[in-house]
């Protein structure tokens, strides 16, 4: 039975808290937020104990640490545990300097202890059957790449302040699936955006509607279009077209009932967040890492592919600022 901390149990917390429970071979020993009420109230739901984060670091009866917290709270978060020989699963982003990600993961490699970055989506059931079965031939070599990614609704402008934009914080999630599903590694990115859905976000300094295009060395594709607005639910769908074929995922409805009747046919929107439509992937992420512990082997997304995310939204944001395709290194 491994013994896992918690940091950070506000509401991603809270759902990995919630996987946690659901499986046998570890356990949620202790739980820790910059907010003791926070803390307090998850303790009573999981029965952990409610102690500080450097307490949960510094104990030698856990044995990985989830870190759920703000951004900049990752990097002294991820430095402490690596260095204190903790297994680490961090949600994305890593960190929102490319240097301090190269840095950690210096300090990470060098601890030898497993990391695993929260890129949830690569474990849904439809993404993770379609990269299966591209691996497995079904469609051939892939040529060309469409990912779709649209909120039902912008975020207050008091936390796009502090995300990084939306290509550091909404399209990163999608700039990794890029990289999950050509299987190369992207040389070229160009980007372009507007503020469409609320103007406050744009005189902040962000865009709430955007394109990216990615490429790779032997020239694959993959185009990327994101929106903080959809009025018919959470929009989550990828296409991959390749030499014999083309294989999709589509969105996932509030239910599979269909009327059907003179005016035509009406079915449920999308589910409407994140929460309801990544359910079953923030559960099998989790297993994954707990799995990988358990065996003593690697989990992936690893702390380098948090680097690569993050270099191909710097590169996006250069793109928007420079309007001219940017090269990574």
């Amino acid at each position: 039975m491994l013994n896992i901390g918690l940091l950070g149990c506000g509401r991603i917390g809270q759902v990995h808290a919630g996987s946690l429970q659901r499986i046998d071979t570890a356990r949620i020993a202790a739980v820790a937020d910059a907010f003791p009420e926070a803390a307090s109230a998850l303790s009573a739901r999981t029965g952990a104990a409610a102690v500080s984060a450097d307490e949960i670091i510094s104990s030698p009866d856990i044995d990985a640490v989830v870190i759920g917290t703000p951004t900049d709270t990752h990097f002294d978060l991820i430095d402490k545990s690596a260095k204190a020989g903790k297994a680490i699963f961090c949600e994305k982003p890593v960190d929102m300097s490319a240097d301090r990600i190269r840095e950690l993961i210096t300090i990470v490699e060098a601890a030898g202890v497993p990391f695993l970055t929260g890129f949830n989506r690569r474990f849904d059931p439809g993404f993770a059957s379609m990269k299966a079965r591209i691996a497995a031939g079904e469609i051939g070599d892939v040529e060309l790449v469409t990912i779709l990614s649209r909120d039902p609704s912008p975020p207050p402008v008091s936390y796009v302040k502090s995300s990084g934009g939306l290509f550091r914080d909404m399209m990163i999630h999608d700039f990794d699936m890029a990289r999950f599903l050509l299987g190369e590694e992207i040389v070229r990115v160009y980007a372009t955006g507007s503020a469409l859905v609320d103007p406050a976000i744009g005189e902040a300094g962000d865009v709430d509607t955007a394109v990216a295009v990615l490429a790779t060395a032997s020239g694959r594709i993959c185009q990327i279009s994101n929106s903080r607005r959809a009025t018919y639910g959470y929009d989550q769908r990828a296409e991959v077209h390749g030499s014999l074929g083309l294989i999709k995922a589509n969105n996932v409805p509030e239910n599979n009932v269909e009327i059907a009747s003179g005016a035509g046919f009406r079915s449920a929107p999308a589910q409407h967040f994140f929460l309801e439509r990544y359910a079953g992937a923030y559960l099998a992420e989790m297993k994954h890492f707990i799995d990988c512990l358990t065996a003593g082997t690697s989990p992936s997304p690893g702390i380098r592919d948090g680097l690569a995310a993050q270099l191909i939204a710097d590169a996006a944001a250069k793109s928007l600022e420079t309007g001219v395709p940017v090269d990574l290194e």
